[in-house]
């Protein structure tokens, strides 16, 4: 179970940093910088989740 909270942050971290990646190549544009920061901040929060502890059943 522990493993499957911590497979889904890093998923969610990778596809964060997707995202981020389409920001950065649109960054120009004000389109652009709010993906990018959005990118960021999944990138952030998924990474910061594998470190909660998880409550055991």
């Amino acid at each position: 179970m522990e493993n499957d909270a911590r497979n889904t942050s890093y998923i969610v971290a990778g596809i964060g940093i997707a995202v981020t990646a389409l920001g950065w190549s649109l960054l120009p544009s004000n389109w652009g910088a709010g993906i990018l920061g959005f990118g960021l901040a999944h990138v952030i929060l998924g990474l910061l989740d594998t470190q909660r502890p998880t409550v055991k059943k």
